[in-house]
């Protein structure tokens, strides 16, 4: 194991965080950010077959699928599976990330997140049902490197929730604007 670049390694979320906190606390507007993902039609006229493309994904695209629930084929990631998909890898760069600050070496670190729903709601079958997921579930293993005292590990597992920019969005829900912009075809009479 190569020392130096363990070293390094164990010190890079201080030195990537500790410029932008002093930057926020004189400059708050300068913490906002934008995240951003758009969904095409791609090359299908399939309803339950479309693509998405991150905004820092190089354009690339990825195929996306609809839940077999509601009558797509589930033959690729659906919108849960992304949903889960993004609060798994919000908790899981979070625990890392916390896990540096409080100086506990972790060896490893797996998160599975699990989304259920009454697909009944989104299929207009009965109206008693909400749309959405009702429940998730977070599945996290940790394996420390290092014996860490139990005060520092419910600090990880505590902190770790609290900062976790996904998770705290779910659980208190968030305003969410549609603006639809319509362009008709003119029909030529």
């Amino acid at each position: 194991m190569n020392t130096n670049a363990t070293n390094t390694e164990s010190k890079l979320v201080a030195a990537r965080q500790t410029p932008l906190r002093q930057r926020y606390l004189k400059e708050p507007e300068a913490a906002w950010i934008r995240d951003e993902a758009r969904a095409v039609m791609g090359s299908s006229a399939d309803p339950f077959h479309s693509e998405i493309e991150p905004a820092n994904n190089a354009g690339k695209r990825w195929s996306l699928g609809i839940h077999q629930a509601v009558g797509g084929y589930h033959d690729a990631p659906n919108p849960g599976d992304l949903l889960a998909a993004s609060l798994a890898a919000c908790l899981h760069s979070t625990t890392r990330m916390i896990a540096q600050w409080l100086e506990i070496e972790l060896a490893d670190v797996e998160v599975i997140v699990g989304a259920e729903c009454d697909a009944r709601g989104t299929l207009m079958v009965d109206s008693s049902v909400p749309v959405g997921f009702q429940r998730m579930d977070c599945n996290v293993w940790l394996q420390i490197a290092t014996r860490t005292d139990e005060k520092r590990l419910k600090a990880l597992m505590v902190r770790s929730e609290a900062c976790c920019v996904v998770m705290q969005t779910l659980r208190g829900g968030v305003d969410v604007k549609t603006l639809w912009h319509i362009e008709q075809e003119t029909s030529h009479a």
